[in-house]
């Protein structure tokens, strides 16, 4: 752990078992505190890439970052949760969504339920994996009584809810709000402070950790220059002014990162954030400047 902070990195390349082994081990080597594997068609199968990862590794945590619940079975779900759990000595983090890739369900084969019918599956799920992690006869068990932390990540007013209600960690999109199954867009950070504000609403005094997803990750000098592109990126949906306070938008020296990193924990409460792969080496200046 980095400070008050933790950092985490979404592995989102399928690679062959010696490439994989050796992206998994850097993880570890630059000093990161979770590594994540995603849950897309045409990445790798998050609870084998996970074992193995524990496997090569020692101290990382490992979780899924976040599992599309509809897309599983509860019962047998909890099987696979409880032996990742058993088989990497407790290290695994669950996280769950209720999924949004209308396309990912298409080319399953499965009907792309509506908003509120992906809400209740992962609602069910949730109830039903903590009513089998206290049922002693559930084998394999959990290595906790309670199970591995529970991550829940989401937009909408009631999978925060849940969330509020069940998570350890929290898990902000950095989206903002788009037609159910339409491609999504960067939140601005008044958008982002909204849904936390939402959240501690919620959570009734519970203590849990915030997660953010950083879409954006540039360390470089020259600042203004990125922010510009980043703003050809994104197609003006925000000013450069909107995106130099996103905290979705890493960007800066490491030390002037690092700056970013604790003026967001003060206003959003943010201590927990994931980079995505291909931002794992450039990111990890930025926690030598935190130490």
């Amino acid at each position: 752990m980095t400070g008050d902070f933790r950092f985490g990195v979404n592995m989102v390349v399928p690679d062959s078992r010696a490439a994989w082994v050796e992206k998994c081990r850097k993880v570890e080597d630059f000093g990161y505190d979770v590594l994540s594997a995603a849950d897309h068609l045409g990445m790798a199968p998050p609870f084998p890439a996970l074992v193995l990862a524990g496997e090569v590794t020692s101290r990382v945590k490992l979780n899924t970052f976040v599992l599309n619940a509809p897309f599983y079975n509860p019962v047998l779900l909890a099987r696979d949760v409880t032996g990742t759990d058993q088989f990497t000595d407790g290290r695994l983090e669950l996280g769950l969504g209720a999924g949004y890739v209308k396309e990912e369900f298409e080319a399953a084969g499965m009907p792309f339920p509506s908003a509120r019918e992906r809400v209740d599956h992962l609602e069910r799920t949730i109830t039903e994996l903590k009513r089998l992690y206290a049922d002693p006869e559930h084998k394999p068990g959990p290595v906790r009584p309670e199970g591995p932390p529970l991550l829940l990540a989401g937009r909408g007013d009631r999978s925060l809810t849940l969330a509020a209600e069940h998570a350890d960690i929290i898990g902000f999109t950095g989206t903002a709000k788009s037609p159910d199954g339409g491609a999504p867009a960067p939140a601005s950070a008044e958008d982002i402070e909204e849904r936390v504000k939402f959240v501690r609403s919620k959570l009734g005094g519970r203590q849990v950790e915030f997660n953010l997803l950083c879409h954006f990750v540039h360390i470089t000098d020259d600042r203004a220059s990125a922010l510009e592109e980043l703003g050809k990126l994104t197609r003006g949906m925000l000013s450069v002014d909107q995106l130099a306070e996103l905290p979705t938008a890493l960007i800066g020296s490491p030390a002037a990162v690092a700056e970013q990193l604790h003026a967001h924990r003060e206003r959003f409460g943010l201590t927990y954030y994931t980079v995505l792969e291909q931002n794992m080496e450039q990111f990890a200046p930025v926690l030598e400047a935190l130490r």
